[in-house]
């Protein structure tokens, strides 16, 4: 046996500004490390005052209560005995720096600021820090004087330095810093570094974990060492939903991790490993050529060791670790299941945290609601699971939520039981509705307990229909009656709109009918497609508070529902897969039933393609257009690609100005429409675009036409 170390590393449920419940759970995450016997935690970025506070980091009440909280960790038993890696802001100098603070015994050992900012897709770091340039370098830190009472230190190090231990040597690295392409831990492991401490705000978004995976494996792949990933768990205030995952990694392998997706506040994540095994892979010549001519990190030096030399306190399952015995295979969730626990737990949080009676929406009986709806549905799954695990912070939430008394034995162990609660569906019908969608909607609250309520608003639609006609003296009619393109619009919006306004009263009221006391939350059910086309009424149902889908595609909705049929078992889901999807908002006649797809000029599956062309690979109308002549040309012409090309962009540009009102939503997809947050873009165009549809149109006229080359399609079938 070599000499072995009990390592903990985890995620955190922290809130934007929320002061003292971030104390709480960082000091509870401490004292779970200790109680296992650890001697090293580290927690996620910014975690004292929540990684969300956006521009509250330019505010010297961030900082000052960040430093106060700092005092009470310090002032604690807790970190005692073990040396701890702590995310706050620190001003240095007049300048604001993301900061770990490094601290063991009462004392702080270093201030390590961030020197690589992310500043792209969801974050703005350069807004609020500046990164540290001074690499390898590092100064005196006068510390505020509440601090000096504590730990009787008038100054610390503040820069880019190591940890010495009698043991081992600790470094530490940033979230964004392992991303990068020149990351620290490469110079700090030639260095003779061995154990890295990553503190992570990272986001969830479908299929992205196997990249960060990838890069923790791969850290100390070639380099040998530890890896200690922690990550923020939970909504921190705002869009994004943090999915912990934390994970510790030896030589390139993972050998413990935190779940995805969980309700828990504090997830500690534990692992004895043998620093020997990582001295044995280092023994390699040319690692040790290149180590031999590394530059210097400045090393502060600590009397203390992370081995113990005793075994009473390593558990069993942190044995699992060790190299040489069974390695952890990473548990990644499918798309699917990502779409049923994330946006989920997301909602738990907003719900909990806005200190609301519970959700409301609409059921159109289409696939859009009816994803909503399921999603509010596995949050009530997840919250029975937990209450039958005993987890009291999720029932004393569900009591609350609920209206139940204080001292109340209630406990949600029935997830329909607890949906009829806290869950109110409508089905808002018109004349333009169908028997088929009222059937879906009701089956489908009925499915999954909601609270449901079936009404006809057409004495409203006629009401707004008659006051429009009184006042100008004429009367709009649907284009199938006569009416002109305007008229149909116009009708069609109408009830879009009206929705909305009963949405809302019902949402406010429907506690008071129940009995109860507070309002509903209003959820919003426009994917990303219907918002990145533009297609959707602005403030209709897509008005809400937030929306869990808002970043998620048509494509990706399909999928989760046929895993709901069969995972929470509703057979009913079968009826809203094979249904076509329609606004239902103009007359059906014996020849014309509206079709989203129709009514958009194209696909769901042709929409996910041009949003990722547009935001992930960053191409414009022609670049567009010249990748697709390579995927779309072998069953569409250049002139139908050219055309669909210039479809897209045109309702995108001009619809540009509903991005600016779009609910809040739920971060899902690396493509989303989220205006001035993920995709920063004007909102006003020369939507005809006129120089750059004209270079299309001229290729498109002379490229050759592959689409009937040996496949014998019929061409009219993809006009």
């Amino acid at each position: 046996m070599g000499h072995l170390i009990t390592l903990a590393t985890c995620s955190l449920n922290q809130w934007a500004l929320d002061f003292q419940g971030n104390l709480d759970r960082i000091l509870s995450s401490i004292a779970i490390a200790k109680e296992r016997g650890a001697t090293l935690r580290v927690g996620p970025e910014l975690e004292i005052p929540g990684y969300g506070c956006l521009d509250h980091f330019l505010e010297g009440d961030t900082v000052l209560h960040s430093w106060e909280v700092l005092a009470k960790i310090l002032s604690s038993e807790e970190t005692m005995g073990i040396v701890c890696d702590i995310g706050m802001p620190v001003v240095h100098k007049n300048v604001i720096y993301n900061c770990r603070v490094v601290v063991l015994d009462r004392k702080i050992l270093l201030i390590r600021p961030k020197m690589w900012l992310a500043n792209d897709g969801n974050y703005r770091e350069h807004r609020y820090f500046t990164p540290w340039v001074k690499h390898r370098q590092w100064e005196d830190h006068y510390l505020p004087r509440i601090i000096q009472a504590v730990t009787k230190q008038t100054k610390v190090p503040f820069g880019d330095a190591v940890i010495s231990t009698l043991d081992t040597c600790i470094g530490v690295e940033l979230c964004e810093e392992l991303f990068t392409p020149a990351s620290p831990h490469i110079l700090m492991g030639l260095d003779g570094v061995e154990i890295f401490t990553n503190s992570s705000g990272s986001h969830h978004e479908l299929r992205k974990l196997y990249t960060r995976v990838e890069l923790i494996k791969e850290a100390t792949l070639k380099l040998g060492g530890i890896y200690l990933y922690a990550n923020q768990q939970g909504c921190d205030g705002d869009r994004l939903y943090y999915d912990g995952s934390a994970m510790i990694a030896v030589n390139g392998r993972i050998v413990a991790q935190g779940s995805q997706f969980s309700l828990n506040d504090v997830e500690v994540v534990t692992a004895t490993v043998d620093i020997e095994d990582v001295r044995a892979h280092r023994a390699k010549s040319s690692r040790s050529m290149q180590a031999a001519s590394a530059d210097r990190y400045h090393r502060i030096e600590v009397s203390f060791a992370l081995t113990s030399g005793k075994f009473d306190h390593v558990r069993d399952e942190d044995m699992m670790g060790l190299i040489g015995t069974n390695i952890l295979e990473v548990r990644y969730h499918s798309p699917e299941e990502e779409i049923a626990l994330g946006p989920a737990c997301w909602l738990w949080d907003y719900l909990r945290r806005s200190r609301t009676q519970g959700y409301f929406i609409p059921l159109s009986g289409g696939i859009d609601s009816c994803a909503t709806a399921v999603i509010v549905y596995s949050m009530c799954r997840l919250v029975s699971e937990a209450a039958r695990r005993g987890d009291t912070q999720v029932i004393a939430d569900a009591r609350r939520i609920s209206g139940e008394t204080e001292d109340s034995a209630y406990v949600p162990s029935d997830s329909r039981e607890f949906a009829n609660r806290i869950f109110h569906t409508c089905y808002m019908g018109t004349e333009n509705s169908s028997t088929e969608t009222r059937r879906r909607a009701k089956q489908l609250s009925e499915a999954i307990g909601s609270y449901h309520i079936d009404l006809n608003m057409d004495s409203v639609v006629t009401a707004v229909r008659s006051l429009f006609s009184f006042v100008t003296g004429v009367r709009p009619q649907f284009q199938s009656q006569g009416g002109s393109k305007a008229e149909n619009l116009a009708l069609q919006n109408i009830q879009a709109r009206l929705r909305m306004v009963l949405a809302y009263l019902f949402a406010q009221l429907l506690p008071w009918v129940r009995g109860k006391s507070g309002g509903l939350l209003v959820l919003g059910s426009a994917n990303v497609d219907e918002s990145l086309r533009g297609y959707l009424t602005k403030y209709d149902c897509s008005s809400a508070d937030i929306n869990p889908i808002g970043g998620i595609s048509k494509t990706d909705l399909k999928r989760f529902i046929a895993y709901a049929q069969t995972t929470f078992d509703m057979p009913v889901l079968s009826s809203f897969l094979s249904a076509v999807p329609t606004a239902e908002l103009e007359p059906i006649t014996a020849t014309y039933v509206q079709s989203d797809e129709v009514d958009m000029g194209m696909t769901y599956d042709e929409l996910s393609v041009f949003g990722r062309l547009r935001k992930v690979e960053k191409c414009g109308p022609y670049s567009t257009f010249t990748k697709l002549i390579h995927e779309w040309g072998s069953f569409l012409s250049p002139i139908q690609i050219a055309d669909k090309v210039k479809l897209f962009f045109f309702e995108h540009a001009r619809n540009r100005h509903k991005m600016t009102t779009l609910t809040p939503a739920y971060h899902a997809e690396s493509y989303s429409p989220d205006d001035n947050r993920f995709d920063l873009r004007p909102f006003l165009y020369p939507s005809r675009f006129p120089w750059q549809f004209r270079k299309i149109d001229e290729i498109a006229s002379v490229l050759p036409d592959r689409s009937q080359q040996g496949l014998g399609i019929d061409k009219t079938k993809t006009e």
